[in-house]
């Protein structure tokens, strides 16, 4: 898998069991938080939630390293939550806006579910798969790494894509984004080039 990028949806650290010092040593949060403090996406991502992404990065085997995608859903639909970062250069390569599903919230998810036809986003791990064309043109499929909470994504056709109500003429119409049925649905405009960089295997 020569493109492994390790997609990370995060919304409150309790969700997932364990606190920052849980299942890591004191000298990798050291490391993590030096990577956060030196980067230029720390006014833009928080200390706990990079520290929580950065533990699944860890924990899942990834094929390659370079690179990680957050969403936070802690966030509302109307601000741009999903960041694609360079963890080599420690750089911020793209932040955009992101759907959630239907019943998982309407401007905040709040609602998550592992279950198909909820109709609700997923939270977890996940590690990029392969690309396909479908009814919303060039999508990505994403395979979940926990099971119980998003190991269906696959069966569910969990996928990024782009959609027209992913923007911010959308935004200001209603006050929100659209909402998929589950999926993290991208603006069309940036879909193609976001997949083509994070498809194959990343977290």
């Amino acid at each position: 898998m020569k493109n492994l990028v390790l997609i990370t949806v995060v919304l409150h650290l309790s969700v997932y069991g364990f606190t920052i010092n849980s299942n890591s040593s004191k000298s990798t949060d050291a490391n993590i938080k030096e990577i956060w403090n030196s980067s230029s996406f720390k006014n833009e991502i928080s200390l706990n939630t990079f520290l929580l992404a950065m533990k699944g990065f860890h924990k899942y085997s990834f094929s390659k390293k370079d690179k990680i995608v957050i969403i936070d859903y802690t966030q509302p639909s109307t601000k741009e939550r999903f960041y694609l970062i360079d963890l080599e250069n420690k750089i911020l390569l793209n932040k955009e806006l992101v759907a959630h599903g239907k019943n998982t919230g309407c401007n905040i998810a709040t609602n998550f579910s592992n279950k198909p036809e909820s109709l609700k986003s997923s939270l977890g791990f996940f590690r990029t798969a392969e690309t396909y064309r479908g009814k919303h043109g060039f999508s990505l499929r994403l395979d979940g790494l926990e099971a119980g909470k998003n190991d269906n994504a696959r069966k569910r056709a969990i996928v990024i894509h782009g959609a027209q109500y992913v923007s911010k003429d959308f935004v200001n119409k209603h006050g929100r984004l659209g909402r998929s049925w589950g999926c993290p649905a991208l603006p069309t405009s940036r879909s193609k080039e976001i997949i083509n960089e994070i498809l194959g295997g990343i977290c």
